[in-house]
């Protein structure tokens, strides 16, 4: 029988929720306080804790934010006076599986509760998963070397073993979709179940009837998406109202699909200039992701070129790879790569494809490349990459010491 926590400082709701939740199955146990609370959650362990706000000496946000710490996995449910509409988004913000407004109904009560259960139960059938044991590694799939990338890589493995929401934020091309496919696929999920959805291309009669469906239980790509993923791209371009009703439709679907939001906005600067939902954007953007443009990862530049000319085909070499020289590389690297990976992907692509020697020098390469329209910052400079950079400008000004040392804001006897 599943296991419920219920922390309330009156014993008299204590009897109330007793008698409503154990005939439906559950065990109870029970806290008057979050001390109390935690300290029997790290001895006994529950599969769902329900908390009320208004405690003392630790109340029911503080008693959140110490649950999580000590299990992030665990499954809170908070409980909140109606009016008040900021603890709900507190809870939200520190990791809550939902909320109660005061007073609730024995349906919301005991929907509710089942569904935290159901993801609890996901979130344990996904731990047994063995590492590894899925498809497309993100770091196979676009292969990476500095470190911006590599606490991306990081991230998205951790995320892979459990099933809540992400938001995945970052310019056009910047590899969304990779992660949101990897994501899935670690989830189990057939590839059927990977519903994509852009907010850029529907209209509002769309989305109500693809997200929110007659009677706000969820639309036909809600359905379609139960036991795989949903991907919402361009997530900001829903409107105000569709926003407001979507979390009533993940709050009653919670269970039934992984949600995937994608941006390329500042959602939280949108959320304070009230042109984005609160509590949509607390429930999308619990792990946020943030993909780094291509410019800020010019280390990676060599190995992402290889790992394209690999999947490209010329027909002149059979089978040998197509390469690139080091002239090549380092013009390559300078130039800003405005679409990131998907202009890099068509322009490597089309080079390796057309190309009718085995080798690329720089004079091969598509004039708009030669263009250099960024150039690293002196922040950029000092993080790590100096010799990068130093030798990418210098290439790029044709060896001229004084006018790459004018470009970066050094002294150029620092090219030695």
């Amino acid at each position: 029988m599943p296991s419920l926590l219920i922390v309330d400082d009156l014993v008299s709701v204590h009897e109330m929720l007793e008698a409503v939740i154990e005939p439906t199955g559950y065990t109870t146990a029970f806290a008057t306080d979050g001390e109390k609370a935690l300290a029997r959650y790290k001895t006994e362990k529950f599969d769902l804790v329900l908390a009320d706000v208004d405690m003392q000496p630790m109340n029911g946000i503080t008693l959140l934010r110490e649950l999580k710490a000590y299990d992030p996995s665990v499954v809170v449910v908070i409980q909140t006076a109606y009016a008040s509409t900021d603890s709900a988004i507190a809870a939200l913000k520190l990791g809550a599986f939902d909320y109660l407004r005061k007073p609730f109904q024995i349906h919301e009560l005991l929907g509710t509760l089942r569904r935290g259960l159901e993801f609890r139960a996901q979130q344990v059938r996904l731990a047994e998963v063995p590492a590894g044991g899925n498809a497309a590694d993100l770091a196979t799939r676009l292969p990476g070397a500095g470190p911006r990338w590599e606490r991306v890589v990081a991230q998205v493995r951790k995320l892979a073993s459990v099933r809540g929401p992400v938001l995945l934020s970052g310019e056009n091309g910047s590899g969304k979709n990779d992660v949101a496919e990897v994501l899935h696929a670690a989830g189990g999920g057939a590839p059927a179940t990977l519903v994509r959805v852009d907010g850029s291309l529907y209209s509002e009669a769309d989305f109500r009837a693809g997200l929110l469906g007659e009677k706000g239980e969820g639309g036909e790509w809600v359905r379609q998406a139960r036991g795989g993923t949903l991907l919402l791209q361009h997530i900001e371009r829903l409107s105000l109202p569709v926003q407001r009703e979507f979390v009533s439709v993940l709050r009653q679907n919670a269970q039934g699909f992984r949600l995937i939001a994608a941006t390329t906005q500042d959602l939280e600067a949108m959320v304070d200039a009230g042109k984005f939902h609160e509590e949509l954007f607390f429930r999308v953007a619990a792990v946020p992701v943030n993909l780094p443009p291509l410019r800020q990862r010019p280390e990676d530049l060599p190995l992402l070129i290889r790992h394209i000319c690999a999947g490209v085909a010329n027909p002149h070499f059979e089978g040998r790879l197509v390469e690139f020289t080091p002239d090549a590389l380092a013009v390559l690297s300078a130039y800003p790569w405005p679409g990131n990976l998907t202009e890099l992907r068509a322009v490597v692509s089309r080079i390796v494809t057309e190309s009718e020697t085995r080798v690329v020098t720089s004079q091969q390469l598509p004039l708009r490349v030669h263009e250099v329209t960024h150039w690293p910052s002196l922040t950029e400079y000092l993080a790590g990459q100096e010799r990068q950079y130093l030798d990418q400008v210098l290439y790029a000004t044709r060896g001229d010491r004084a006018a790459a040392a004018r470009v970066l804001g050094i002294d150029a006897s620092r090219f030695g």
